[in-house]
């Protein structure tokens, strides 16, 4: 099975995609740190399959396996060419299953933003 990681650009994908697979993911707090998907392979412990190995005898014995997929984050207007446009949605389009990565607090960008603002205007404009 391979699972997309997909949300808004720096909410924690690259992160959450580091913790699931013990990976190296670059990970830093500006948008765009991943352009190019990380892939992660993490085996399914499955304590039936040595049981079901004793018995059967198989010449071969193959873990589940679950791919996660870090995926670049989505932008409003994706799908007409903004941010990575539709090289983000044809690696939506490869996945089983998408898990999206959600921001639960402030963004403190919002905050600095408005304050960038302001200064751009001066204080005759403010």
């Amino acid at each position: 099975m391979e699972i997309g990681i997909v949300g808004l650009p720096n909410v924690g994908k690259s992160t959450l995609f580091n913790a699931l697979t013990s990976g190296h993911a670059a990970s830093s707090n500006y948008p765009f740190t991943t352009i190019e998907p990380n892939v992660g392979i993490v085996l399914v412990p499955d304590d039936r399959l040595a049981r079901l190995t004793a018995i059967f005898a198989p010449k071969k014995t193959v873990p589940a396996a679950v791919r996660f997929v870090d995926i670049a984050g989505l932008v409003k207007g994706a799908s007409s060419g903004e941010g990575l446009g539709n090289k983000f949605l044809s690696h939506i389009r490869e996945v089983d299953a998408i898990m999206h990565q959600v921001r639960l607090f402030a963004d403190p960008g919002e905050h600095r933003e408005a304050v960038r603002e302001g200064e751009r205007q001066g204080p005759d404009r403010g």
